[in-house]
């Protein structure tokens, strides 16, 4: 009598259940938006795209879990943000028990390796750095990258540390070095990783060696001289 009671009756899923769903479907839409954008562009990307990529028969998946175009972006920049933050603050604990604070190298490398290793943990194929390079190009978006990655502590303190370092700069050469080095990093990450997507030659043989060679570009860059435009 209780199984034929029980016929037909939907099962019960808890509210941990469902979490876990709600998450793993977030997950599924940030891995295919972050597929489709490196490969398209934002602009030509829709939300109906992400959701079928997705695996998502609600074409309206993506607005429901993060709301506009900008909302999503924010929560790929933030995913990419956690697992850099972790590795950044494990670096500064690293650089307090070395003395190495005088460093400017030190600091710099704090900026960079977090990114670098974390784009070799996740393997090939992988599309995040392209991703970024992409919000990059459109001024808005560019802005909630910027402003999601300098809020971190961790981007914080080093920054800090690094100008600390650094002879004292006009604020318009300040502004404009700090685009070079955004522009300088970004870019060379996305550029590697289409590279070994594509099985193509890279310019350095690992990802170590990447950010061996950005910590060389950007110490030599932020102590350039500044020259007095004239006339």
């Amino acid at each position: 009598m209780a199984d034929e009671q029980g016929r037909g009756r939907r099962p019960v899923v808890s509210g941990a259940g469902r979490g876990e769903r709600a998450q793993e479907t977030r997950e599924a839409i940030l891995d295919a938006a972050e597929r489709l954008f490196a490969e398209h562009g934002v602009g030509d990307v829709s939300n109906r795209q992400i959701a079928q990529a997705a695996g998502q028969a609600n074409n309206f998946a993506v607005g429901y879990h993060f709301g506009a175009k900008p909302d999503l972006v924010r929560a790929i920049v933030r995913r990419y943000t956690t697992e850099t933050e972790g590795r950044r603050l494990r670096m500064l604990a690293a650089l307090d028990d070395s003395g190495e604070s005088g460093d400017l190298r030190a600091w710099i490398s704090c900026l960079v390796r977090p990114a670098t290793d974390h784009l070799d943990a996740l393997g090939v194929p992988c599309w995040r750095a392209r991703c970024l390079a992409q919000f990059d190009t459109v001024p808005g978006l560019r802005r909630i990258v910027v402003d999601e990655s300098v809020s971190t502590p961790s981007m914080r303190r080093t920054l800090e540390g690094m100008f600390r370092l650094l002879p004292e700069l006009p604020e318009e050469v300040h502004r404009e070095r700090s685009d070079m080095s955004r522009l300088l990093v970004v870019h060379t990450l996305a550029e590697r990783e289409r590279a070994l997507h594509e099985g193509g030659g890279t310019a350095r043989r690992s990802w170590e060696a990447t950010a061996t060679g950005l910590v060389d570009a950007l110490a030599g860059l932020w102590p350039a001289p500044v020259t007095t435009e004239t006339g």
